[in-house]
């Protein structure tokens, strides 16, 4: 199977799997891309079957390698062992990656939403959901704020996925939410040395739609991994990755970096 072959196959796969096996599957590629994200986002947790798995695998991995992956060996530290990096975090190839997710834990279900709980989900492939699902089980509350867990990455180019649920703000940032937000940092940080990860990219915790002020939210993760290597003389290499240019530029400044 080529590209195409393995997307038409899988959302006819997934249309069938929803009871909507005679829906008709658009011609344009674009269109196909958009339904096959939208019905692997909106798929509750389950297992599927070795052909699904095998045909999506191949797939996903071939869409990640064509849109470029960046590994950290090919970056250049801006200070000590501290990394930043603007762009896509499902394209890192690093120990492990964090999510930004919410207490459900099991991803973002709005399809094509450009969150990046949906992001990772979408490229990992359809087992991170069903892992996620079963870590919960045991959590009918949902995932603690500030807490972590970790995963394997399937089909994204890292070894892990450390989820981790910060702080919603609302009205003005508290000093409970700021420690929350420093114990999302060190509980990632924690686990990926506990799994021997050796590096970890941070994407900007409770940013955006949680409303976390962002300059604010970079100096308590900065601070924070600062504080966790050297109380623990941890080795981790760490990279704070920005979608955004506003957040560069606050990483910059705090990191020392300069204009690159």
């Amino acid at each position: 199977m080529d590209q195409a072959q393995r997307r038409i196959y899988l959302i006819k796969r997934l249309l069938a799997e929803a009871g909507e096996g005679g829906a008709a599957v658009p011609e344009g590629e674009d269109e196909q891309k958009r339904l096959l994200r939208s019905l692997m986002n909106i798929r509750p947790p389950g297992a599927a079957d070795g052909d699904f798995l095998e045909v999506q695998d191949e797939y996903l991995r071939n869409e990640i390698e064509e849109a470029g992956i960046t590994d950290i060996a090919d970056l250049r530290p801006v200070c000590g062992d501290l990394y930043l990096w603007q762009g896509d975090i499902t394209r890192l190839c690093c120990g492990a990656i964090v999510n930004a997710a919410n207490s459900g834990m099991t991803g973002c279900y709005v399809p094509c939403h450009a969150c990046i709980d949906n992001c990772i989900h979408t490229y990992a492939g359809v087992q991170l959901r069903l892992e996620c699902a079963r870590l919960m089980s045991g959590k009918p509350a949902g995932e603690p704020v500030g807490q972590a867990e970790i995963t394997r990455a399937y089909n994204l180019p890292c070894r892990y996925v450390i989820h981790t649920v910060g702080p919603m703000i609302r009205g003005s940032v508290s000093p409970e939410d700021e420690r929350l937000l420093a114990s999302c940092y060190r509980s990632c940080l924690e686990l990926a040395d506990a799994h021997s990860a050796g590096s970890i990219a941070f994407c900007c915790i409770s940013t955006g739609v949680f409303r976390f002020p962002n300059r604010r939210a970079a100096e308590i993760a900065v601070d924070t991994v600062r504080a966790y290597k050297e109380d623990t003389g941890s080795g981790i290499e760490v990279i704070f990755c920005v979608f955004k240019g506003t957040d560069l530029e606050i990483y910059r400044g705090l990191l020392g970096a300069g204009k690159r």
